[in-house]
């Protein structure tokens, strides 16, 4: 939709998005949020892929373990930054794939701070097990294994939610939303 002009000659800013209808705001089924949410680690690869360069690059880090604390902030920075663009303009690459959009519990599009809140939030599906594990030194099979878990235990916690949301969605005031498919 483009702006009309107006009197002054000066372009009329668009009309705020609506909401979606009640029939759009239904969560997604369990399983296509799991699998949009395992395409969206796969493409992670490519942005760890490319942040990590640029961290080597930039901090002249010779070894892998150098500065691993360092990078790690880095990534968390470049993850952050990348979830809130995409969110508050409604959707992931593999989101898109999947159809799903992320809203307000109003149906309307998110802010910016609003998913920052939800990034933020959504680290609850790795920190719990990661916190658990870090003092005692567990081997990576196990430790595997635990997150594993934690991640089927927090996913299936979604079917105790009212409207079967993510839980750190109902804490970020956001929802997955089904999304009409984009022409092909």
């Amino acid at each position: 939709m483009t702006a009309q002009p107006s009197p002054a000659g000066h372009a009329a800013p668009p009309p705020a998005r609506e909401p979606l209808e009640p029939a759009m705001l239904q969560a997604p089924g369990l399983w296509r949020r799991m699998a949009c949410w395992l395409y969206e680690g796969m493409l992670m690869f490519g942005v760890v892929f490319l942040a990590g360069y640029l961290f080597g690059t930039l901090s002249q880090t010779r070894h892998a373990l150098d500065n691993r604390f360092a990078l790690q902030a880095f990534l968390f920075v470049i993850f952050g930054i990348y979830f809130t663009w995409f969110w508050a303009k409604g959707q992931t690459l593999a989101m898109k794939t999947w159809n799903i959009r992320v809203v307000g519990r109003d149906g309307r599009a998110i802010s910016q701070p609003r998913a920052l809140l939800r990034y933020v939030l959504s680290w609850l599906w790795f920190v719990p097990p990661l916190a658990c594990m870090a003092p005692f030194g567990l081997p990576a099979g196990e430790s595997f294994v635990l997150v594993l878990g934690w991640v089927a235990v927090w996913a299936i916690a979604s079917r105790f939610h009212p409207q079967c949301q993510f839980w750190h969605d109902a804490l970020a005031g956001t929802r997955l939303v089904n999304s009409r498919p984009l022409s092909r």
